[in-house]
């Protein structure tokens, strides 16, 4: 049977307001766009008893906090933004393994919005939980930080009670949602940018001078695959080094890597095929404005085996 978008929409404003009843309620949004159809949903069923909180947590892509709060707060959306950067870096310091850095993410996500929780009585999280996220969590392929009971943990710990409208759905049917609310398509066909942010696009520890060259990375990635046709478009900073030229002396920089592909759910990819002038620019564009860089790359690989992130 065909998803029908217009009677889950109708649905899930039932079920949140039977759920939640008078009391207040924060969605995380992150950006992305499963947390962003989430909080359009909750704000259609809850109205001013709905709270979209962003945290920034100096994770975020160039202009994303003012981005996405703008994108809320335009259509009557209750917003708050929560300044937390300095909080995620010290949990993140020193964690160079993929899964202890997402678990060191993730804990410091719920407390800071059991912090929120608890500052405006709120008494439900609303979160834009999809289906890909539980089965990579189940199947031990990388833990989603805004998964909570498949990986065994309460979320009365935070303070908090979990409402997950999409979690039934895939990407594609969270894009139809998105519609069926009358979201642009500038907002419910956004690429996919994950929770955690850059962080799952470092290798080794996260610190905040790596996290702004990345952040400069993809800024250029961006606006030079704007008119390539991808499922998603990012790159990685890796942990190597690679021997460069500067000024006519050895240099010992950076590698990024470029990553793009093609798919319908995100549980398979096939990598893009970009136009290799498109990837010349981006060389170019990247190693003359940001020094440290000696080498960038292309990713040619499927999932599997790969994953579409890094970690």
């Amino acid at each position: 049977m065909a998803f029908n978008a217009a009677v889950f929409v109708d649905r899930k404003i039932e079920e949140i307001r039977e759920q939640v009843g008078n009391d207040i309620a924060i969605c995380a949004t992150s950006g992305g766009v499963d947390s962003i159809v989430c909080a359009f949903l909750a704000h259609r069923a809850l109205s001013r008893n709905l709270i979209a909180v962003f945290i920034d947590d100096g994770l975020m892509r160039e202009g994303e906090p003012q981005a996405v709060t703008s994108i809320l707060r335009k259509r009557g959306i209750r917003t708050v933004t929560v300044r937390a950067a300095s909080d995620f870096f010290r949990a993140l310091k020193g964690k160079e393994d993929p899964e202890e850095m997402r678990k060191a993410f993730r804990d410091k996500f719920y407390i800071t919005l059991g912090n929120a929780v608890r500052k405006y009585r709120a008494r439900f999280m609303i979160q834009g939980t999809i289906a890909a996220d539980v089965i990579e969590t189940k199947g031990k392929i990388k833990s989603q930080h805004n998964v909570l009971s498949q990986i065994g943990i309460n979320p009365s710990r935070y303070g908090l009670n979990v409402v997950e409208p999409l979690v039934m759905l895939f990407k594609p049917d969270v894009r139809k949602v998105g519609k069926a609310l009358g979201l642009p398509s500038s907002i419910c066909q956004r690429m996919p940018f994950p929770g955690p942010g850059l962080a799952t696009r470092i290798i080794g520890e996260v610190t905040p001078e790596k996290v702004r060259l990345l952040r400069k990375a993809t800024a250029i990635v961006e606006r030079e695959m704007k008119n390539v046709k991808a499922f998603q478009t990012f790159c990685v900073l890796l942990r190597d080094r690679a021997t460069g030229i500067r000024k006519g002396e050895r240099a010992f920089g950076n590698i990024i890597v470029v990553r793009s592909v093609q798919s319908k759910n995100a549980m398979t990819a096939s990598p893009t095929r970009v136009p290799y002038p498109v990837l010349e620019r981006i060389e170019t564009k990247i190693t003359a404005q940001i020094p440290d860089v000696t080498k960038v790359l292309y990713d040619i690989t499927p999932k599997p085996p790969s994953t579409i992130e890094y970690i």
